[in-house]
């Protein structure tokens, strides 16, 4: 079997990051990347791993290359710390790689908004249904100029797997609402510091009616009922609230 590397990239996850790690009883090596922490999670972490990096990053981009870089395994799976692998997932992680050439794999993420599953409604700001998350050692480059949601430069194709990483996103809709303020404070420095500040009210409400639009009837967030509402108003607000913040910094 080829050698598999787990990487996880958290600040201040004790409540979550214990059944995460417990999750990766399949493979090889656990990297965690601590950024940040001044709660419990090292010492959960050391219980599974004495692999720990501990530092302060501005960028998502630069932690995660540091996590990549200190994996050793053939085949590198980046998780977080409120994700967890299905013993579906494993099993099907564990039987792709032992005939695959080096390539990266996307995986569908199911995200949990308490004890629910929301499948509908969502947008890549607030959350992706599927993520990159399996790749071959040194295939894969995250672009280091955002605090959030970084990109990424992969050599080589990328493939998909059929079982979903489960994503306990939020632990309710306060929880749910403060990682959109969260968001939106990021992209509003991320705005600042590339000097890209877009606004213009016709621009900003033309924006907010088509992501709205988008997230409720594209995606097909109405089949979440008024949970599904208020994600496409968050959506639809994603922009505008960012330039608000920019602007009075």
């Amino acid at each position: 079997m080829r050698r598999i590397s787990a990487v996880i990239v958290a600040h201040n996850e004790e409540k979550k990051i214990e059944d995460c790690l417990r999750s990766l009883d399949f493979v090889d090596e656990i990297v965690v990347v601590l950024d940040k922490c001044n709660d419990q999670t090292e010492e959960i972490a050391r219980k599974f791993s004495d692999k720990i990096i501990k530092g302060s990053w501005k960028i998502e981009g630069a932690r995660r290359n540091v996590a990549l870089a200190s994996a050793t395994g053939e085949w590198i799976l980046e998780i977080d710390a409120d994700e967890r692998i299905s013993p579906e997932l494993k099993t099907e992680i564990l039987a792709t790689i032992k005939n695959s050439k080096p390539c990266g794999f996307f995986v569908p993420v199911a995200n949990y908004i308490g004890s629910r599953w929301v499948k509908y409604g969502w947008l890549r700001t607030l959350g992706v249904l599927k993520r990159q998350t399996l790749t071959y050692y040194g295939l894969k480059l995250y672009n280091e100029d955002k605090e959030i949601h970084p990109t990424f430069i992969l050599r080589g194709k990328i493939k998909s797997l059929k079982n979903p990483i489960i994503h306990l996103v939020d632990d309710d809709v306060s929880d749910l609402i403060a990682r959109f303020n969260r968001y939106t404070t990021w992209k509003a420095n991320d705005m600042i510091s590339k000097g890209k500040i877009r606004g213009g009210f016709l621009r900003l409400v033309i924006t907010f009616k088509l992501r709205f639009f988008k997230s409720l009837v594209v995606k097909k967030g109405y089949k979440e009922g008024l949970l599904g509402v208020l994600i496409a108003f968050l959506s639809g607000l994603y922009p505008l609230v960012s330039y608000l913040k920019a602007i009075s910094k």
